[in-house]
């Protein structure tokens, strides 16, 4: 019978039980690590996730500041394992995502002199409450009012509702703009996708004439997004995208606002063609939908020559998507 060699069976690899328990702690660490590494890679690259199958691509863009949870998560594990690999891996998504939101957590400040304030609302073809909706958009005293989803039984109510503040309107199938100031001309936009008919009308463009100078003003409502087993299905949404892009590339107005429910994130790729011809508002994360917990701002206000600041929501309507009211310096952008 051969006796039990301690010292042999280190050398095997065997090793002591606090040996066995370093390696069960460097392990965890590794994986966080790689973890942490690849998040930072979607956060500072999201166009790096392929859009082919499944727009797994937009998935990711649309709700891209909720990475930042996981970011927490990680270095939350990291500490608790005492791990600082781990820890040290962790810190590089959260330093991105900083890089990337921070400035829209510490707000953008409107400027002193042109403003313009805007509320921009989705009010829902089914809300129960289109008086109520009216003077809730009308309460902050925005110089313009743009909806969405406007139907003929409940447009009368909101004409009503809101015709002595706001005398000048324009409509066009279910979009509409309420302004202070006087509209000079309007006309319809055609952001129909193919196979759609003729009574799809959810683009208008009217020119506004502040007391700042005139701006062409877009009232916008792009295709519904679906998301299902195939993934989140965008086709028609950027078929709209790339008609609106095109248009405002046409556009020969000094200064534009796009006001209007994009059905997606400043990130998402899909909209590249209309975000790419307007700058990125200032300050404000101002997730607007779902109504209940807001998960993405898909509800916008966006300008060209113009500097959009100061975006928030607005307290809850009828509808499923929060209002937003954004300020516009209409001294440049």
């Amino acid at each position: 019978m051969t006796a039990y060699d301690g010292s042999a069976a280190a050398e095997d690899g065997a090793g002591s039980p606090e040996d066995g328990e370093r390696v069960r702690r460097r392990r965890p660490g590794r994986f966080g690590a790689a973890v942490s590494v690849l998040l930072a890679a979607v956060l500072l690259f999201p166009g790096l996730v392929p859009n082919a199958r499944f727009r797994a691509g937009s998935l990711v863009e649309t709700f891209l500041p909720w990475l930042g949870v996981l970011a927490v998560l990680l270095l939350v594990i990291g500490l608790a394992r005492r791990s600082p690999l781990a820890v040290g891996a962790a810190l590089v998504p959260v330093a991105a995502w900083l890089l990337l939101f921070a400035p829209l957590v510490a707000g953008g400040v409107p400027g002193d002199g042109a403003r313009l304030s805007v509320v921009q609302h989705n009010v829902s073809d089914e809300n129960p409450d289109p008086v109520g909706t009216a003077q809730a958009l009308a309460a902050p005293g925005p110089d313009l009012i743009a909806v969405e989803e406007l139907t003929e039984e409940a447009a009368p109510s909101y004409r009503r509702a809101l015709r002595e503040a706001y005398p000048h309107h324009v409509a066009y199938g279910t979009v509409a703009l309420w302004s202070r100031h006087p509209l000079l001309s309007d006309e319809p936009v055609d952001l129909r996708p193919a196979g759609v008919d003729e009574s799809w009308r959810r683009g208008l463009r009217t020119m506004v004439r502040t007391p700042h100078g005139d701006v062409a003003v877009y009232v916008v409502h792009l295709p519904s997004l679906r998301i299902n087993s195939q993934g989140m299905r965008t086709q028609r949404r950027d078929e709209s995208a790339r008609l609106l892009g095109a248009r405002l590339e046409r556009e020969r107005a000094g200064r534009v606002l796009v006001v209007g429910d994009l059905n997606g994130t400043l990130d998402d790729r899909g909209l590249a063609p209309v975000t790419g011809r307007l700058g990125r508002p200032q300050g404000g994360f101002a997730f607007s939908w779902p109504e209940r917990f807001p998960l993405a701002r898909i509800d916008h206000v966006l300008g060209r020559s113009v500097s959009v600041v100061g975006v928030h929501t607005l307290p809850a309507t009828g509808s499923d998507h929060l209002p937003v009211l954004a300020r516009v310096d209409l001294r440049g952008g």
